[in-house]
């Protein structure tokens, strides 16, 4: 029988909040109507509203963390998500992102790299997008 432990409201209300911070506003419209299935009902209420949200490391610090852990795993999609909520956040610049591929191709290989540097690219035009529909 599944697990069908959930956490509280406050939880899940506190960790939409951080996800507007970490991706940028309004972010928390595409996971909170899915807070009901355990996956993101676990994703909100712990990793956002606890991990997220703990001292010692900044928003930016945990996302150069994601950002290195993810190019291993050489997903170009979860790349766009990092970088796009840090390009919307001001947490990165294109010389850093730059930076970023060139300095993972080293650690994680040419060929994850490729992935890495696709991402990065998606999540500038994703960026882009989203400043267009702020500014409308």
């Amino acid at each position: 029988m599944a697990n069908k432990i959930k956490h509280g409201e406050e939880a899940v209300k506190r960790g939409l909040e951080v996800i507007d911070r970490v991706y940028g506003p309004g972010y928390h419209k595409t996971m909170e109507p899915l807070t009901d299935f355990p996956y993101v009902n676990e994703t909100v209420g712990n990793l956002f509203a606890d991990v997220w949200n703990r001292p010692g490391l900044s928003i930016r610090d945990r996302r150069l963390l994601v950002i290195g852990a993810t190019c291993m795993l050489g997903r170009a999609d979860l790349i766009e998500t990092q970088v796009t909520g840090a390009i919307l956040n001001g947490e990165l610049n294109d010389e850093e992102l730059e930076e970023i591929a060139l300095q993972m191709a080293f650690y994680t290989g040419w060929g994850n790299t490729s992935a890495t540097w696709r991402g990065i690219q998606m999540a500038k035009k994703a960026a882009a997008e989203w400043d267009k529909k702020g500014d409308a």
